[in-house]
């Protein structure tokens, strides 16, 4: 039970500095005790120190806030994401991607030793002429803390959750609404956070376990420190990038409600966040099209970010597959995947290598997988199997049965045909099933609604090539009374759709009375984010 502190405190701040976890912290002239890092003193004390040293009895149990929660009005954030309830741009970079595997993958990943002892993982990347480290901070506060030691690294990145994948990549979609995401803010509140990854519906969570729970996923992308170092590239000068924050957390506010008693209840949070200096080399607009830097950036599924929520703790692997396949779902489209693949992402090259030469720890992984790829087929990421390396005989059972009438007279003649064959469904798996599925190969895995704007057919170069010529002639223009409907049936302003395109308020304006024809790419984008089909 945590603690909280009265109006009868006398700002003695005699408790203050004593506090073993620093849960009492002051603001203004009063004290208050931050219930996300107050324990009760466990490990440290019998009782709680403040409660057994205050004179005034100030400090006392803290007890469920009653009634609603007040919004604190004076707070503005950032434009919303989703604003068409399905998808949002994000930058894509592959600073981003890793940061994305770190905080998805942790354990699993072959981390090492720097010279300087500290633990980091390393990615090559265009062939081995760029490399890409990321390491851990002691901290996730604006002067970004120290490099942690290895042994101190390990506990850390043991103790995160792979739910704050979706914090970062929020942190992504938010950086891409800026025109210089590397001197830019954005901000965030608990409520925004909440709507987006689910967490409102959440009926069994009290709001402080929710705002607990936040803070801690908000926190966790901000412990990366990123160093890039990229050789020339054709145009492109060098990337020279050394350590610095991923994202920089500049303010987290508290904001609260007090009751009778004067005690102080947290009734929310806000978050202003910078992205690093990465942005100014894979976010930089105004350098991607003189040629100097990238700009780099993809669709973002808001389903995604509730799917990863949902699934985390019984289905981590295929929450893993979702996430390695945001950045991948070109290579999902056009090429055929290879199961070790699928299983390396999902589990860890530790956890494969160990099923590979025991048995149970096999049988394990191979029902963990196939379960995985059933939930991947539930959630829309319907796995397509290649008929000559994944054949039925090795197929999960789920699969096998996805033909299976559901009219009960049909369904019985289903299985009376079944039990005619030679080989049956049911039948036990083969022998060698573990040998021939690290052959096997998925032709692809489909993509729900929201993921197809990142995919590219077969033939991709050239169809690029023809479309510059007779793709914009081949369909018809936006008009701009159809954008004032459709920007009016979101409810957004001109400057929110200007901001959510990457434009000025008077493009907007002149593209909506006429004045403007809208060119090929700004016709996708607006598409995209007003949710309009031609």
């Amino acid at each position: 039970m945590t603690y909280t502190i009265t109006s009868a405190c006398n700002q003695c701040n005699d408790c203050l500095p004593l506090c073993p976890t620093g849960a009492i912290k002051q603001e203004g002239e009063k004290l208050w005790i931050d219930p996300m890092l107050c324990n009760n003193c466990e490990g440290f004390y019998d009782r709680p120190l403040c409660a057994s040293m205050c004179l005034n009895d100030a400090p006392v149990p803290l007890q469920a806030k009653k009634g609603r929660c007040k919004v604190d009005a004076n707070v503005s954030t950032s434009p919303k994401l989703f604003v068409n309830g399905k998808t949002n741009s994000f930058a894509s970079a592959i600073v981003v991607w890793e940061a994305c595997n770190v905080l998805a993958q942790r354990q699993s990943l072959p981390w090492q030793t720097d010279e300087s002892g500290n633990l980091c993982h390393r990615r090559q990347v265009s062939g081995g002429k760029g490399e890409v480290t990321v390491c851990i901070s002691d901290k996730s506060t604006p002067d970004a803390g120290e490099v942690l030691e290895a042994e101190a690294a390990q506990r850390s990145i043991a103790s995160w959750d792979i739910r704050s994948t979706c914090l970062h990549l929020m942190y992504a979609a938010y950086a891409t609404s800026l025109d210089r995401p590397w001197e830019e803010t954005f901000t965030v509140s608990d409520r925004e956070i909440s709507s987006y990854l689910g967490l409102d519906k959440r009926k069994d969570l009290s709001k402080l376990a929710k705002l607990t729970l936040i803070k801690e996923l908000a926190e966790q992308p901000c412990k990366l420190l990123v160093t890039v170092d990229w050789s020339p590239q054709g145009r492109f000068r060098k990337i020279g990038i050394p350590q610095s924050p991923l994202w920089q957390p500049i303010e987290t506010q508290h904001h609260f409600q007090e009751d009778s008693l004067g005690c102080k209840h947290l009734t929310g949070l806000t978050f202003t966040i910078k992205a690093g200096e990465w942005a100014q080399f894979f976010l930089n607009r105004e350098g991607a099209k003189e040629g100097t830097t990238f700009y780099q950036y993809g669709t973002l599924p808001k389903s995604l970010l509730t799917n990863v929520m949902s699934i985390w703790q019984q289905h981590e692997g295929a929450a893993r597959i979702m996430l390695w396949l945001l950045f991948k779902t070109r290579m999902g489209v056009e090429q055929r995947i290879a199961v070790q693949t699928l299983m390396r992402i999902a589990y860890g090259e530790q956890r494969l290598l160990k099923a590979s030469t025991q048995r149970e720890d096999r049988k394990r992984l191979l029902r963990s997988f196939e379960s995985d790829l059933e939930v991947l087929d539930r959630y829309g990421l319907k796995p397509i199997f290649d008929p000559v390396t994944y054949p039925t005989d090795i197929q999960p059972l789920w699969a096998k049965l996805a033909d299976l009438p559901d009219d009960a007279d049909a369904a019985l003649d289903f299985w009376i045909s079944d039990g005619s064959n030679d080989t049956r469904l049911t039948d036990a798996a083969p022998r060698d099933k573990w040998n021939r599925l690290m052959q096997a190969r998925l032709l692809r895995l489909e993509l729900p609604e929201g993921w197809e704007a990142r995919s590219t057919p077969a033939g991709g170069q050239k169809l690029r090539k023809s479309q510059r010529k007779t793709g914009p002639r081949s369909r018809s223009a936006l008009s701009g009374q159809e954008i004032v409907t459709a920007r009016k049936s979101l409810q957004l302003s001109q400057r929110d759709l200007a901001v959510h395109v990457g434009k000025s308020q008077s493009w907007v304006r002149d593209i909506e009375s006429g004045r403007l024809q809208v060119g090929f790419k700004e016709q996708q984008l607006l598409l995209k984010v007003l949710g309009v089909s031609l």
